[in-house]
């Protein structure tokens, strides 16, 4: 329990804040434009202190909002002078960024003269130019995966100008007005808040994230004292070369944990490569699921110490490809972080979920989509793992089939539980799904980016892997697999399957009553 603060009164102000970049996102998904953000709400908000520091966060999606504070930190110390009034923006990976779909929106907040905080936005557009529709092909350089923005402002003519250079500019303009409306909002309800609160305005939002690192540490001091290492190793590449994520875990005993990356394979020649700040998102977002009382600011971070080398395929550095780093090297990060986990806290940490995002792009020069799809979650110490969810990394919703069909020339087949793809366990993984549509016309350009198609993620304590998944592509009456990534030029009534991993088991199930 944490003691010294008034968690009623902290409680209450992590809502009031809380609830303003809830709204924001509410702004953002009723006035955008296409099915990624509308319906998937692909998209994060949040607030911040004047020094940059995460204040709040709506319940969105975890591997923007760790990294959203990075790309602050870095931009009050490195970017460009952030001036009230005006809107900024920037999608650079390299700069703190995640990948180039993820566009960032930024905003400070001033009031009697002071700027007492930001509100930033960041949503995944369903294409920003590149090589292939939707901006998430295998390619060889970042400059191949779309059009890279560096901070700066966001102008009306510079918007124009960055959505001419991506397929159907009329969606990512509207896209891109809809972020910075939901910035407007977020700025309007703080600067309201801020008068509200008066000269306790900062000392409240101190007090939020003094609590939540208090109570993080707390915990972080029943863990036992100790180190553990993993390694995961990512689906290989075309050539069959493997690429691992090694990690040591280090709990002092006194309320800190580190994350040491050392030993992790250099960069891929493929966007598999995650920036720092993903990898960053991925070890915070651990942590605060171990820890969810606390309310979600700074002080959940605070605790957390990371090293990941540069120039891994957890650090990336300019020009690498970085598109599926954000959603596939995240998801295994975690399912590292986990395994890791499993050794220091057997009665705590879950098996791993299906570890990947299964992200599908599809589109022609006229038009672009871009989802991700649910699968199977992993079992754990209480409970069963959930079925035909998002999980982890990602926090998004399932596209309708009816609105897709009504956006896009395609049709729907099959969409439902893959039953039995879920590890077995005293406590079972949860089941993938299988998603499967025929495109209506020709010269449709399919992207896939995905993990788990060669091993199926991992149980714990005993608990059998769920299973992998597989991508299919049907022509003709006949079945062909397709890759862990892959690019496939679709004709009128082919057939795509995506059937999802289902998340591993929990614990060794008891041997079969011998019936008598």
């Amino acid at each position: 329990m944490t003691t010294g603060f008034d968690a009623a009164s902290v409680g209450l102000y992590s809502q009031l804040l809380s609830s303003i970049a809830e709204e924001m996102g509410t702004v953002l998904e009723r006035s955008s434009f296409s099915p990624n953000i509308k319906e998937r709400r692909d998209y994060s908000c949040g607030l911040f202190t004047s020094s940059g520091l995460l204040a709040a966060q709506a319940a969105h999606i975890p591997v923007h909002l760790g990294a959203m504070e990075f790309l602050l930190q870095k931009w009050l110390a490195d970017g460009p002078s952030i001036e009230a009034g005006r809107t900024y923006i920037s999608n650079d990976p390299f700069f703190a960024g995640t990948h180039l779909p993820d566009i960032t929106f930024l905003r400070a907040v001033e009031v009697r003269g002071r700027i007492i905080g930001y509100v930033a936005n960041r949503a995944h557009h369903a294409d920003v130019g590149g090589s292939s529709p939707g901006s998430f092909a295998p390619a060889p350089s970042v400059h191949e995966e779309g059009v890279l923005v560096r901070p700066q402002e966001a102008t009306a003519e510079l918007i124009a100008e960055l959505a001419g250079q991506m397929r159907n500019p009329k969606e990512r303009i509207g896209d891109l007005q809809a972020q910075a409306a939901a910035n407007l909002v977020g700025a309007d309800r703080l600067s309201s808040l801020a008068n509200r609160w008066g000269d306790e305005f900062d000392e409240r939002i101190a007090q939020c994230l003094a609590y939540s690192e208090a109570h993080t540490r707390n915990f972080l001091r029943s863990v036992p004292r100790g180190e553990w290492t993993a390694r995961e190793s990512l689906d290989p590449l075309d050539d069959g070369e493997v690429l691992n994520i090694c990690l040591r875990i280090e709990c002092d005993g006194n309320g800190g944990i580190t994350f040491d990356f050392s030993g992790t394979s250099p960069l891929a020649p493929m966007g598999i490569n995650a920036t720092e700040a993903v990898t960053r998102s991925a070890c915070y977002y651990v942590v605060r699921c171990l820890c969810s009382e606390a309310p979600a600011n700074h002080g959940c971070f605070a605790p957390v110490s990371v090293n990941v080398p540069a120039g891994t395929i957890l650090n990336a550095v300019y020009p690498a490809p970085v598109v599926a780093g954000n959603t596939e090297t995240s998801q295994r990060t975690v399912d590292a972080i986990l395994r890791t986990l499993q050794q220091a806290l057997p009665d705590l940490a879950p098996a791993c979920s299906q570890g990947t995002m299964n992200n599908l792009a599809l589109g022609t020069d006229e038009w672009a989509y871009y989802e991700t799809i649910a699968g199977g979650a992993g079992g754990g110490p209480n409970r069963a793992g959930a079925s035909a969810v998002h999980t982890h990394m990602t926090n998004t919703r399932n596209t309708p089939i009816e609105a897709m069909e009504i956006e896009l020339p395609v049709r729907f087949s099959r969409y439902e539980m893959r039953r039995g793809s879920g590890g077995d366990g005293v406590h079972s993984g949860g089941d993938g799904v299988i998603r499967e549509f025929e495109v209506l016309e020709d010269e449709v350009t399919l992207s896939l980016m995905t993990e788990r198609r060669t091993s199926g993620p991992c149980g714990a304590q005993g608990g059998a892997p769920g299973s992998p998944g597989r991508n299919l592509l049907l022509r003709r009456g006949e079945s062909r697999p397709l890759g862990s990534r892959d690019v496939v030029r679709l004709a009128q009534d082919d057939v795509v399957r995506i059937e999802t991993p289902g998340g591993g088991g929990w614990g060794k199930p008891a041997a079969d009553a011998v019936l008598t």
